[in-house]
């Protein structure tokens, strides 16, 4: 398998919990061994953005587990997270396999283990998010599985209404047209593609390879009607992902009784600039961030805190004391 690595520029950000002004430099602490916290959620829903603002309260560093975004290539397409968007936060597994290849269940095991250890080594947290969870269930596994046996897992999960989400999703289709998502697509053509192999299985890739196939023969018209029957079935094919990765959430949490804690974010998406964003630190962003706190320090179990207390314990307590007055 050819792979390529990516080196990241440390950071080394506040604990930052917007509006009230609680700012805490601990750039200078090592967070207890063997905590992971793992963000899950639909297509769609802001799974990146959770974990950029964790990594930005939180000393931590993010390790991607989407299995397309694992792929060099068709940003776009795979709506990978952007440098601006990762706000200076450390990523892992993002944009490491060629095109080409198969990056398996396996494969991502292993690697993520890697740099989850070395995250560990480096006295930060590894926060985990993407939407394969078959990703994520082969790294975890059960409780007897050797994962388990050296991690704490958190597991939080960014929940949004079907009816909602796959209306956003249509919309972020569109947008990705406007972006030049079928531009982008085309590069990448070959009629005699794989289309179960690597990048290719991504969903914006095989839909439109028809489009491509006979675009030269077609009048304006045709070549229209086409596309736009080609993007129908890429909405479609997204909102039935989106329905396969709520049933695996739900099997994860009823069957195999993982702990995840849900945060519902619809009425996020009911919003609009300003709204929205008072609405996913209210649901999302502030819920998330206190049970990162208390996973972290079990600042719910121990709320008298005295001034002998390490300063790390003082600081989670603070944070509940202040996040809880903002309510």
């Amino acid at each position: 398998m050819q792979i390529y690595m990516h080196m990241h520029k440390q950071t080394q950000p506040l604990l930052s919990i917007p509006p009230g002004g609680l700012t805490m430099d601990v750039s200078g602490h090592r967070w207890p061994k063997g905590k992971v916290v793992v963000v899950m959620g639909a297509t769609g829903t802001g799974k990146s953005r959770l974990s950029i603002d964790l990594a930005t309260r939180f000393p931590a560093e993010i390790v991607n587990s989407d299995k397309m975004q694992v792929y060099e290539g068709l940003d776009i397409v795979t709506n990978k997270i952007t440098e601006e968007e990762q706000r200076g936060v450390p990523h892992h597994l993002l944009r490491i396999a060629h095109p080409n290849v198969d990056f398996t269940a396996s494969d991502f095991r292993d690697m993520a283990s890697l740099s989850i250890e070395s995250i560990l080594g480096r006295g930060r947290l590894p926060i985990i998010v993407g939407g394969s969870n078959s990703y994520i269930e082969a790294l975890v596994g059960d409780e007897y599985s050797k994962f388990r046996s050296r991690y704490e897992c958190c597991f939080l999960w960014v929940d949004v209404s079907r009816s909602v989400l796959h209306s956003f999703v249509s919309k972020r289709v569109d947008k990705m047209v406007e972006m030049g998502m079928v531009e982008e697509v085309q590069q990448l053509f070959h009629p005699n593609a794989d289309y179960t192999r690597g990048i290719r299985r991504a969903i914006g890739v095989p839909e439109l390879d028809l489009y491509f196939r006979t675009e030269g023969f077609l009048d304006e018209e045709a070549r229209a009607r086409v596309l736009q029957e080609a993007v129908h079935e890429i909405k479609a094919n997204t909102c039935n992902l989106a329905c396969r990765q709520l049933e695996k959430i739900h099997r994860l949490k009823n069957v195999r009784k993982w702990k995840i804690h849900r945060l519902g974010a619809t009425e996020v998406f009911r919003q609009r600039d300003r709204e929205a964003d008072e609405a996913w630190e209210k649901l999302v962003a502030r819920p998330s961030t206190m049970m990162v706190a208390q996973f972290l320090y079990s600042v719910g179990a121990t709320r008298s805190i005295s001034t002998t207390s390490p300063p790390t314990i003082r600081a989670a307590a603070s944070m509940e004391a202040a996040l809880a007055a903002t309510h």
